[in-house]
């Protein structure tokens, strides 16, 4: 008996997610499929609600329903319901659907893995988006003190004032960063589009790492402003993505696959 999972988005088709999963089934000796699923922008739940009638039993969501998951959801994760949204969805026997958020684990677990232990380091969270959201609590909970900037100062706050029960949280505007910091997240999209959130310099110190949660094949231009500024090391995202993808898979299956040589494999694609 095969189970059925998939990832639903909008656009989907350049998801890495199939082939990561796949391989994680092949390492772990899991009998399971996986397919990528394009959701009409409207019609996400209608979705959703086919492919578990349909005998799936677990997905992930990916851009932009991570919200509509998380309203589809009859039980939420501790995680999901600080995140304010959802990428592991899992089909319970009682036909309920339980909601997870995986995104903030996989990004600690890689930044540890490219710069070491990040406790009681100075943390920047460049961006107040979702993205940051569901990464704020497992960067407390690796110890770091942590300032959240963005273009809308008040953003920031808001996180600061939901997040500061579980660690040193503060919220800047750009115009008010004066110092440098230990590591540097950037959670903003602006990339992406090829633009640059204008930051100062003096964020920046021959000691500073940067992480960019965008990746692809070449270096990001975040990650290229970083290192014209002095920054000590730099990485991207992909091993968020594979690292998110693995917790993901532990919550549906019960074994934690190993990360490393698909997260390889993915960078030579990419490159």
């Amino acid at each position: 008996m095969i189970d059925k999972y998939a990832v639903f988005g909008n656009p989907i088709a350049q998801s890495k997610s199939p082939f990561i999963h796949t391989e994680f089934a092949k390492q772990t000796q899991q009998a399971i499929s996986y397919q990528a699923i394009l959701a009409p922008v409207d019609q996400f739940s209608q979705s959703l609600m086919a492919f578990f009638a349909n005998g799936g039993k677990g997905a992930n969501v990916t851009a932009p329903f991570k919200e509509q998951a998380y309203a589809a959801c009859d039980e939420l994760s501790e995680l999901a319901k600080l995140a304010g949204a959802v990428n592991t969805l899992i089909y319970l026997p009682s036909g309920k659907i339980r909601g997870d958020n995986t995104d903030g684990v996989g990004l600690v677990t890689d930044v540890i893995q490219h710069f070491g232990d990040i406790a009681n380091k100075q943390v920047l969270l460049v961006g107040a988006g979702g993205a940051a959201r569901g990464c704020i609590k497992p960067l407390l909970q690796a110890g770091v003190s942590l300032t959240i900037c963005n273009r809308t100062c008040s953003k920031a706050q808001k996180l600061a004032d939901l997040f500061n029960q579980f660690g040193d949280v503060k919220a800047k505007s750009i115009e008010e960063l004066a110092t440098s910091f230990d590591l540097i997240i950037n959670s903003t999209s602006a990339g992406l589009a090829g633009e640059l959130i204008k930051l100062p310099s003096c964020i920046i110190d021959s000691n500073t790492q940067c992480y960019d949660m965008s990746y692809g094949a070449e270096v990001t231009l975040f990650n290229q402003w970083a290192l014209s500024q002095g920054a000590n090391k730099v990485a991207d995202g992909l091993g968020m993505l594979v690292g998110q993808a693995a917790h993901s898979f532990n919550i549906w299956r019960g074994v934690m696959p190993s990360t490393q040589a698909v997260h390889q494999v993915l960078r030579t694609q990419l490159s």
